[in-house]
């Protein structure tokens, strides 16, 4: 007997640099359970297998399946074109976003995966090219600036501040150079000095 007929699936594509992330987050001992499974979720899809089958596979419903092969492909555009114009940084950070959960405060979700992207690609540039004269972004910022560009129009700071910390980004107030000299000067406090004393 062969499959039964039904709808076909959504083709998703994914790049080597999508896919080496994805399966960075299937092997990381750090990664939530749920965006392992979403990650390997759009992985199976990748190889164009059908929802049902990836689903006995994991252990999961079709539905959920459905849903996460259908988030990856609506942020898809999103996703290539940050690939494209930005850093891995940027593009890890919008697919840890893409398979975070969506705010449960008991409405339903109106961002996008595409609007959450543009968010992330917003925080990642410097602020002073958008005009602001802040060194950093802060939510109140980064919410003003995303409503300006019509990207997510009422975007709420508490809504800004969630998408960041399920991206895992932090924003930035010191450059990494002067990160690395923090995370360093305890050690070298610690060394002997040349003479021994």
């Amino acid at each position: 007997m062969g499959q039964s007929p039904g709808p076909q699936p959504v083709t998703i594509e994914l790049s080597d640099q999508q896919r080496t992330i994805l399966e960075g987050i299937m092997r990381s001992s750090k990664t939530a359970v749920s965006a392992v499974l979403r990650a390997t979720i759009v992985l199976k899809a990748a190889t164009g297998m059908r929802n049902a089958t990836i689903a006995a596979e994991l252990g999961t419903s079709s539905e959920t399946v459905r849903l996460w092969r259908g988030r990856w492909q609506q942020a898809g555009a999103q996703l290539e074109s940050m690939e494209r114009e930005g850093g891995g940084k940027e593009l890890r950070m919008a697919i840890a976003a893409v398979l975070a959960d969506e705010p449960r405060a008991g409405r339903p979700a109106t961002y996008t995966a595409e609007q959450i992207c543009q968010l992330i690609a917003v925080a990642c540039e410097v602020p002073e090219q958008s005009g602001r004269p802040v060194s950093h972004w802060s939510p109140r910022e980064l919410a003003d600036e995303v409503t300006k560009r019509g990207i997510a129009p009422g975007i709420s700071v508490r809504s800004v501040g969630r998408f960041l910390k399920r991206g895992r980004l932090e924003t930035a107030s010191m450059s990494v150079l002067v990160e690395q000299r923090a995370r360093r000067s305890p050690r070298e406090l610690r060394r002997p000095s040349p003479a021994g004393l």
